[in-house]
């Protein structure tokens, strides 16, 4: 049985906009900047994906308006497959969409899925545990297996799972139940949340495809037939205009609170280990997480915000940092058509 992954790229960035416009001089999504080094979040997140799916089982989903934002390193590298997203309509038609995809070509297949936003380090060791959560989501197969990272924070601004009992035996490691998500909690709540061994939600998560494909069914009836429609026409003249009509009548829903959250008793929890992790919404999490590595931020002194280390997770991490070159500043293709890559819907 093949591990697919998904790239989920569609996202705007707004929390991080003005900050990157600040910078840059213009508001780029924070996937597509190289906060230090030369590799934007984005191609981090595809090298990433690669090392779990292999790259022609990649379905990335990126914005069409960003697609000259990619830059030639993309389109050179691009193996896998790049959907075009017409429109933002939120997180669940941001999963169902690649999945559709991935359901036409491989209806058996177990499906890693992976934001594009997100800090991690060392990748060795991240890489190895969204293996074991690929692992873990063949065995359980009624299950979506999320990666929740133990925090050292009451951290509000993050969504967290509160863990139950362990389900087992598993052979991939150690996999709890989900009593419940709170996402985004006032600071009491946080902090309730934390002394009660509570984990922030990374939303990587892996799952068999049938099997979020009915979640999705129950959860988002009208969107799934959409979705149903769509893929069975992928391949067909008409595959673009139906694309484009699910987009314009497809009403927006989250994936976290309309489909997790309504069911977490179909899924299930892996912890992160040794791994940091930061979802990099704030500037200050962007420059403590650079730093804690022993790296040197890009962006210029002046823009680094003062921090305090209490938002990057560092999992008892003992590492030594794998200094790299800094980068100035994200690089952008002016021409569009320079940037298509192979694949492109």
């Amino acid at each position: 049985m093949k591990t697919w992954s998904i790239v989920l790229a569609g996202g705007e960035g707004e929390r991080l906009k003005p900050f990157v416009r600040a910078w840059t001089g213009e508001a780029v999504p924070k996937q597509y900047c190289a906060f230090t080094g030369r590799r934007s979040m984005l191609e981090h997140t595809l090298s990433r994906a690669d090392r779990v799916s292999g790259p022609t089982r990649r379905v990335t989903v990126i914005a069409r308006h960003r697609l000259p934002f990619l830059g030639p390193r993309f389109a050179k590298r691009q193996s896998g497959r790049v959907l075009l997203q017409p429109a933002n309509r939120d997180t669940a038609a941001g999963v169902f969409f690649p999945l559709t995809y991935v359901r036409a070509i491989d209806p058996d297949a177990t499906v890693a899925i992976f934001p594009s936003d997100h800090f991690v380090f060392p990748e060795e060791r991240f890489i190895a545990q969204a293996r074991a959560a690929a692992a873990a989501a063949r065995e359980l197969r009624d299950k979506v297996i999320l990666l929740g990272v133990v925090p050292e924070s009451a951290e509000p601004e993050y969504g967290w799972i509160d863990p139950g009992v362990e389900l087992g035996p598993v052979r991939a490691g150690r996999v709890r139940a989900v009593r419940r998500f709170i996402e985004k909690p006032d600071a009491a709540t946080a902090r309730k949340a934390l002394a009660r061994g509570g984990l922030w939600n990374s939303f990587v998560m892996t799952a068999q495809v049938e099997t979020l494909w009915r979640m999705g069914h129950a959860c988002f009836p009208e969107m799934m037939q959409l979705f149903e429609t769509l893929g069975e026409v992928i391949g067909t003249e008409v595959e673009g205009p139906v694309v484009e009509s699910i987009y314009q009548t497809v009403t927006p829903a989250n994936f976290s609170s309309g489909l997790l959250q309504r069911m977490p008793e179909r899924v299930a929890v892996m912890e992160m280990k040794d791994v940091l992790w930061s979802d990099w919404g704030r500037p200050e999490r962007i420059a403590e997480s650079i730093r804690s590595i022993g790296r040197t931020p890009a962006f210029p002194e002046a823009a680094q915000p003062a921090v305090a280390l209490s938002t990057l997770h560092s999992a008892r991490w003992d590492g030594t940092p794998d200094l790299t070159r800094v980068a100035r500043s994200p690089g952008r293709s002016s021409n569009p058509s320079a940037t298509a890559p192979l694949g492109v819907v």
